[in-house]
């Protein structure tokens, strides 16, 4: 049997029918490519191995949980990749899929990973602490509306599916969890640049309480500052809003 390690947050999911659950989410957006990040115990990847007709790769660090894996699955010989989520290359050619039950120490930096893979993602359903998924879908006015937020709609359609307690992992984390599906759109909102978006947005955010005027003044000429959107504080504007201030930034 696989040991469990705190030190890259592993949280094994038990309860078969939130397995299930996922699954059946995944399936809603028809895909031929699949990837699944940290299979740990295969909760998972035993129902989605079984998919007919998909390629199917899973990417897991974890030495001994490769092991456990090949040996209880010999159906994924050739099809583990034994790195990092965050140190490889897109897994496929094309489009394709991504699902997990992510590791919760590495949540928000596997987003940012889809989010650099969006030209070739065809969805993403995955399982994150609650407080992460509420952020990623948090919309303008929301306490918790924030830089994941606007970063990821400015990019993806994000559905909140369902919150999973904490009795259904093995050992039970100290956090709920959740489950967001992220699409791409079809229409991405206009910005002038990846950069320029960035900036704005983590500069707003890092002094949220104060208007956007004084929080983001030294990105915009002093003449710009002068519309009234800059009364407002960042989490007051919405994706569209901070898109369209990338046109006017210096």
């Amino acid at each position: 049997m696989y040991t469990l390690k705190k030190s890259l947050g592993q949280h094994f999911l038990k309860d078969e029918s939130i397995c299930q659950r996922i699954v059946q989410s995944l399936e809603e957006y028809p895909f031929e490519k699949l990837l699944e990040v940290g299979p740990g115990g295969g909760a998972l990847t035993k129902y989605l191995v079984r998919l007919p007709g998909i390629d199917f790769r899973c990417v897991e660090l974890d030495d001994e949980k490769v092991a456990w894996l090949l040996k209880n699955y010999p159906a994924l010989e050739g099809k583990i990749i034994h790195k990092s989520v965050l140190d490889i290359d897109p897994p496929f050619e094309g489009t394709f899929t991504v699902v997990g039950n992510f590791p919760y120490n590495i949540s928000t930096e596997i987003l940012f990973k889809v989010q650099e893979w969006r030209a070739q993602i065809g969805s993403m359903v995955g399982m994150f602490q609650k407080e992460v998924a509420q952020r990623v879908a948090a919309r303008e006015g929301n306490k918790v509306y924030g830089v994941t937020s606007v970063l990821m709609q400015a990019y993806f359609k994000v559905d909140y599916l369902f919150e999973v307690d904490e009795e259904a992992f093995n050992p039970p984390p100290k956090v709920k969890s959740a489950v967001i599906r992220m699409t791409p759109l079809k229409e991405p909102v206009n910005i002038r640049s990846d950069k320029h978006l960035s900036l704005l947005v983590k500069t707003a955010f890092n002094q949220r309480r104060k208007t956007l005027r004084n929080a983001v003044k030294g990105l915009f000429e002093p003449d710009k500052l002068q519309d009234g959107i800059f009364n407002k504080r960042a989490e007051q504007l919405s994706v569209a809003d901070f898109a369209a201030l990338t046109f006017t930034m210096r």
